[in-house]
C-alpha cells in the first residue's frame, strides 16, 4: 500500500499535466470558428491591440494568429492588457 500511494500521485501528476496546461490557454473567443484569431478577436481581450503589434505577432503575414504565435507572443511580452 505504501507504494501504491507514490504510484498514483505520479500517475495522477502525468494525468493532470496536459489538463492543466489546457486551461492556461487563452479564453479568447474564436468568434467565427476558423481555428485562429484576427485582429478583432484578440483587440476583445487585448484592447490595446494595435495593427503593427498584431503585425509583429502575425509571423505567418496571413492576417491571423494561431496558437502558436499567440504563445510566442505571450512569451515575448507582446500582449498586455
Amino acid at each position: 500500500m505504501k507504494r501504491m500511494i507514490p504510484t498514483l500521485a505520479f500517475a495522477t501528476a502525468l494525468l493532470a499535466g496536459p489538463a492543466l496546461a489546457q486551461t492556461a490557454a487563452p479564453e479568447i473567443p474564436d468568434v467565427d470558428g476558423n481555428g485562429l484569431w484576427s485582429m478583432e478577436e484578440l483587440q476583445a481581450a487585448y484592447p490595446s491591440l494595435t495593427d503593427e503589434s498584431f503585425g509583429q505577432i502575425d509571423t505567418s503575414g496571413d492576417g491571423q494568429v494561431d496558437m502558436a504565435e499567440y504563445e510566442a507572443a505571450v512569451t515575448a511580452g507582446l500582449l498586455g492588457q
